[in-house]
């Protein structure tokens, strides 16, 4: 037997409320829609993960999502013209990667990351 999905389900009253944060925002389309369920993401192939995690590295929160971008720049100004208020950083990080935490739509902290090229 092979996993080979992995989907996270966020509970609310009214999922048109991530078309703002998860489609506006970070830019992923909207790829199911059944009104009870809309589903967000892109074509791009990726691996299976899923982490357990005591603290969010840097003695942080541990975040309800951790979403990677290729310009973590461009997603900070869309969501500073959003007026999303950050939760932390944003800071680079001594494992490699440049980030920030937000709260979506959901209070859910999300983690938007870039990993930094050597």
């Amino acid at each position: 037997m092979t996993v080979t999905r992995i989907v996270a389900n966020i509970a609310t009253p009214d999922p048109a409320q991530a078309k703002a944060f998860y489609e506006d925002i970070l830019g992923l389309s909207l790829l199911m829609d059944h009104g009870w369920l809309r589903t967000y993401g892109n074509q791009q192939r990726m691996s299976v993960q899923v982490s357990f995690a005591e603290q969010g590295g840097g003695d942080t929160p541990v975040p309800d999502l951790s979403v990677e971008v290729e310009d973590l720049d461009a997603v900070l100004a869309r969501i500073n013209a959003a007026g999303i208020n950050l939760e932390y950083g944003p800071v680079t990080e001594p494992w490699g990667v440049r980030r920030f935490f937000v709260r979506d739509p959901f209070d859910r902290l999300v983690n938007i990351l870039e990993h930094l090229t050597e």
